[in-house]
């Protein structure tokens, strides 16, 4: 008689579980798992840079695994020329980043790679000029903009972290000098 109570508990318990999990549809964001071994070597960090902002349209990005490659009160500052021809320079947080420019990312397609990079160091510090061109789709041929991303990192000895990040876009009165190209 015992063991028929603790068999129907056990079932009902099972069939309680399965009916409180709710099926994924469009309105579910994806979730990602995050990658923590992604940030132990400057290479690996800035892969993990370009790949989590890139994606073919519709394909959600790993906002979870960007943050991770961010100290706190890290920025992102994009700069360039406003309607009157003055460069300026916007201060962005990671999570204003995902914000401001998430949906359009999703929209129009983004993908972003890395062409050529020098890096100059001074003890647990590496400024990293990444040159870099975007396309809408893997599938494109020529990109639709190149510039250079500024990327200024700490080691704290476990990992590397981005402290910012400031870039432009190259312009036909602003092009990217060779030293700044794949040879």
């Amino acid at each position: 008689m015992k063991k028929n109570i603790i068999l129907i508990f056990f079932c009902f318990f099972i069939l309680n579980l399965n009916a409180q999990k709710k099926e994924p549809n469009a309105t579910t964001p994806k979730v990602y798992a995050i990658d923590s071994t992604k940030v132990f070597t400057l290479d690996k960090t800035i892969k993990t840079l370009y790949e989590s902002i890139s994606g073919e349209k519709d394909s959600i990005r790993n906002w979870g695994e960007f943050k991770l490659l961010f100290k706190p009160d890290a920025k992102l500052i994009p700069s360039g020329k406003d309607k009157k021809g003055v460069y300026q320079v916007k201060y962005l947080s990671p999570e204003d980043y995902i914000k401001t420019s998430g949906k359009w990312l999703l929209k129009n397609g983004f993908i972003e790679k890395e062409i050529h990079r020098t890096v100059s160091s001074f003890g647990n510090i590496k400024h990293v000029f990444s040159t870099y061109e975007a396309y809408h789709s893997a599938s494109d041929l020529h990109p639709f903009m190149r510039g250079i991303n500024s990327i200024q990192l700490l080691n704290d000895g476990k990992r590397w972290w981005i402290i910012n990040i400031y870039w432009t876009h190259e312009t036909f009165e602003n092009p990217i000098p060779k030293i700044y190209l794949p040879k």
